[in-house]
């Protein structure tokens, strides 16, 4: 049937702040939903409190309410505006389960408002782990031997009747929240009490343990008559035990016999049939037992997932624009593939490459945190690779983690204790890939391998391939490589860097050599269909082969460096820059290329930018690229930290940095060299040091006086910051920032204690500056300003202070030939204000200014960077009623028994945004009581 006619206008709920095991694949999805139904002439209302995504932003919907996900502002809206129906599948769990709370009080009925895109009761059956035992038994799909426990002497009961080993699942949480494997008695009396405490309806599902199984999940999609079509099979590299966002997946499925998945798909759209018949999406989970194919279904969520967004990624089939469509009404057969622009989207896709996905984790900022993994999620991110083969995709993804590692293997990080890699292999950690790559290389058996870790034979042949393939390069030079050896190593994934480290020479040479061995990198389409139909959407990957299918147009270019996979101290509001910044481009009359790796983002849509090459943010793929495109020039201040720290070699090969210098962005971050600056501008700043060794610390401390900050220089979100208070607290801290950056250097600041922060975000032309916004800290100096709250404006610095800000701010931009965006942090004393530093780049809170104040500034400094325009030539206009307020957002519960205090290392994982009227509101005097209260060194 065609769109309904009764719906014009839907309310999408999206996810709120980003915490773990609910990231920014949700603001991919529903700014696609959202994108997709304006297309149909339906006014589109969004609510969710997070104002770093793109999804709050105006480019995506008609009505945007930044409000904390409650009934009550759902009442708020409904009250303003005439809802038809409300689409609560993209936005997570913290979506579904404000519908859910929304329909039991009555507020849809009241308000004659539909839920399309799923049933409640489906809700109610999937999540409600009892009812879901029961209907996957009634549909004759084989599920875990279990019961549900509503208190603790059930649970105790369930258990001496299954017996160990067993697994506790709490119903109705996120990213495993609460659940764990259980290996005998001692301990699960401990599980059971956290599991029905972190379950919102104080219940638990026990069940008999499949550990070690083999893992799959299927993406599904249904229309209004039933069609149900497989999107994309996903296996995961590590077997059952670990949560799936913490597990390393593959797409296709590598290792699953055609019988297998022909039952397997059975079984998931009976699964989808008889959970209810709602149009939209739907993901499946299963196990297999690597002994005799046995298929238990693990669970079923009836709404776009972090799977779907990797799913859509890997396949270029844009499942949430889909389900959005299926909510109003439209079958299958009635869309078109948007990727080929003429096949019908009731068709499955085919690939004719791998997919690897590996999680980012973030487990040191969170000392003492236990960083095995289990059934409870804890990774912050991920990064997606796409290669011809598995190898191939694999050391791509290595190379795209941002972990200081060039792939798997070959850059001399290897462990070689043999007792250690063992014990790693047994308990799964973030490194375990890495462990397994070592245990080849240390000549440990494939056979001790599998039994330890219980991945498929088939996975581990293929690391040990990589292996051999290493030490056969390590017999050679330079001179001596033949063409097939060395293009074997490119074919696999092995990075020029990898290379020149087992030839003993240089990246550059190697680049050379292969140039001259007639070796050239070369790009394939996404398309959906193996190459079977032509795609008209420029979506592209790299790969050692004949054919090249990315041909460059004659247009002017420009590239825009993502951010990689989100962690702490670099999030989606990198990506929210990103995305403004390649409409910019746009706007100005460039063809936009994006360079990302990071599938959860609105970046790595399709159709953001002209042509979007899902590559690592990783110097090698991006110099074959401006080489093959020959673009205007690369912005690399939209991409946050990832992007920066590839200015240096753009500017050495001579590539254009649009906007601000690499000269400029390098004197910043120079401490000697930045504060030479501001002694030559006058401007105060906190006494400092630079050392490297703690013999020069113990001698400078004198001359600085406690407390004092140490950091190392460049450091992302605070990294290993310190507020040490004596002698053997700054020796030690010395010692263990050297041990783990031994070519840097170490910065000691006179700490100013007692001191308020505060920051500005800035444009500027290199002539003009316009400041876009104040903000001032609720929390003292010292914690860092992610993990800070801040208000917009100022909400009690006077005017001597807010003059000196802006005049410093002025010759601080000025002075740095910023040509773009600017974020200077300062320190308030008495009367006198301190530089902490500045950053000409865009910060984590342009975003927000962006959101508070209702202007697209990012939009107005991409057009500054390119040229295109000046400060003078944009009419500023910002809404200023009342204030705004950036409220930090922990993923603590993740990480039960770790410190909590608070110092100058970022440990939040997202942010929402919080409007008040006048500084007697509530909230702002609670938050203002409690500001001394988490501060720690």
């Amino acid at each position: 049937m065609p769109k309904r006619k009764d719906i014009n206008s839907v309310l999408i709920i999206g996810s709120g702040p980003i915490i773990i095991g609910q990231a920014c694949e949700f603001d991919y999805s529903g700014s696609q939903a959202a994108r997709s139904l304006r297309e149909e002439g339906i006014e589109v209302t969004l609510i969710n409190s997070n104002p770093a995504t793109i999804m709050t932003d105006e480019v995506t919907a008609d009505n945007i309410y930044l409000l904390p996900l409650e009934k009550k502002s759902i009442i708020q809206i409904l009250k303003k505006h005439k809802i038809d129906a409300v689409l609560p599948t993209m936005g997570g769990q913290t979506a579904l389960n404000l519908a859910i709370e929304c329909d039991e009080v009555g507020i849809w009925e009241e308000y004659g408002v539909e839920i399309i895109g799923v049933d409640i009761n489906a809700i109610q059956t999937t999540e409600d782990r009892e009812k879901f035992r029961m209907k996957m038994m009634e549909l004759g799909v084989s599920v875990c031997k279990g019961k549900t426990a509503k208190s603790f002497l059930e649970g105790k009961e369930i258990a001496q009747e299954i017996g160990f080993p067993l697994v506790i699942r709490p119903s109705f949480t996120l990213g495993g929240t609460g659940g764990g494997f259980v290996e005998s008695q001692a301990e699960f009396d401990k599980a059971l009490t956290r599991g029905l405490h972190n379950s919102p309806v104080h219940e638990v599902l026990v069940e008999q343990s499949i550990f070690g199984w083999k893992e799959y999940e299927l993406e599904l999609l249904r229309d209004n008559k039933g069609n149900v079509i497989i999107i994309c099979s996903i296996e995961n590299f590590d077997p059952m035990g670990i949560h799936t966002g913490d597990s390393i997946t593959v797409a296709p499925a590598m290792t699953l016999p055609d019988t297998v998945y022909q039952k397997m798909r059975d079984l998931a759209i009976k699964m989808m049939n008889g959970i209810g018949q709602f149009a939209g999406g739907c993901n499946v989970q299963f196990s297999v037992n690597p002994e005799n194919d046995d298929i238990i279904a693990i669970e079923i969520n009836p709404r776009v997932s972090r799977s779907s967004a990797l799913a859509s990624k890997a396949t270029g089939y844009p499942i949430a624009k889909i389900a959005a469509k299926l909510a109003i009404g439209y079958n299958l057969d009635e869309l078109t593939n948007a990727i080929t622009g003429t096949t019908s989207a009731f068709f499955e896709p085919a690939l004719d490459y791998v997919i690897v996905k590996i999680p980012r984790w973030n487990f040191e900022k969170f000392k003492g945190s236990d960083t095995k993994l289990g059934l409870q999620m804890k990774s912050v991110g991920e990064v997606m690779a796409i290669g011809r083969n598995f190898q191939e995709a694999l050391q791509k993804a290595c190379q795209s983690l941002e972990i200081k590692r060039n792939g798997l293997g070959a850059d001399a990080k290897e462990f070689t204790d043999q007792e250690e890699i063992l014990k790693r292999l047994e308990h799964p950690s973030w490194d375990r890939i890495f462990r397994i790559y070592d245990a080849f290389k240390l000549g440990i058996s494939a056979r001790t391998i599998q039994k330890l870790t219980s991945i498929d034979k088939w996975f581990l042949q293929q690391i040990e391939d990589l292996v051999l393939v290493e030490k056969q390069l390590a017999k050679h030079s330079l001179d001596t490589i033949s063409r097939e050896l060395l293009l074997e190593a490119k074919q696999k994934g092995y990075a020029d860097r990898q290379i020149a480290h087992l030839l003993k020479c240089l990246e550059s040479q190697v680049h050379k050599r292969r140039k001259e061995l007639n070796i050239f990198r070369t790009w394939k389409l996404v398309d959906t269909c193996a190459a079977e139909f032509e795609a008209q959407t420029p979506y592209y990957y790299s790969t050692f082969d004949d054919e090249n299918e990315s041909v460059p147009s004659d247009k002017k270019k420009v590239v825009v460096l993502g951010a990689g996979p989100n962690r702490i101290g670099q999030g989606i509001e990198f990506d929210y820059c990103c995305v403004h910044g390649v409409l910019a481009a746009k706007e100005c009359g460039y063809e936009t290329i994006m360079i990302n790796c990071n599938p959860e983002t609105v970046s790595t849509d399709f159709d953001i930018s002209d042509k979007l090459y899902f590559e690592p943010v990783f110097w090698e793929h991006i110099y074959d690229i401006i080489q093959h495109e020959k673009p205007e020039g690369v912005i690399v201040q939209l991409g946050g930290q990832t992007a920066l720290k590839l200015a240096e070699k753009l500017s050495r090969y001579g590539i254009k940095i649009l906007g601000t210098s690499y000269e400029a962005l390098d004197l910043a971050e120079d401490r000697g060299s930045f504060s030479e600056l501001l002694k030559e501008h006058e401007i105060p700043y906190p006494k400092f040091g630079v050392i490297d060794s703690a013999d020069e610390a113990l001698e400078m401390c004198a001359e600085l006086g406690f407390p004092l900050l140490v950091r190392p220089s460049y450091v992302l979100g605070g990294q290993n910051m310190k507020i040490v208070i004596n002698e053997k607290e700054l020796e030690e801290h010395v010692v263990d920032t050297l041990r783990d950056n031994p070519e840097g250097r170490v910065l000691l600041d006179h700490f100013l204690d007692g001191a308020y922060e505060a920051e500005v975000d800035a444009i500027c032309d290199g002539e003009d500056v316009y400041i876009i916004g104040i903000m001032q800290h609720i929390e003292p100096a010292g914690i860092h300003s992610g993990d800070s709250y801040a208000v917009l404006p100022p909400y009690n610095l006077g005017d001597l202070i807010i003059h000196q800000i802006e005049d410093y701010t002025r010759k601080i931009a000025k002075a740095l030939k910023t040509v773009g965006l600017i974020n200077i942090q300062f320190a308030v004393k008495g009367d006198t204000v301190y530089i902490i530093e500045a950053n000409p780049r865009a910060s984590r809170t342009a975003p927000f200014i962006c959101k508070a104040y209702q202007e697209p500034y990012v939009n107005f400094a991409t057009k500054v960077m390119l040229g295109k325009a000046k400060v003078k030539d944009f009419k500023f206009k910002p809404n200023t009623d009342g204030y705004a307020i950036k409220i930090p957002v922990f993923s603590f519960d993740k990480f039960p028994n770790v410190n909590k205090e608070l110092g100058p290392e970022m440990k939040s994982t997202g942010e929402g945004i919080y409007f008040i009227k006048d500084l007697r509101d509530d909230f702002f005097l609670d938050v203002y009581s409690e500001r001394n209260l988490y501060l720690s060194r």
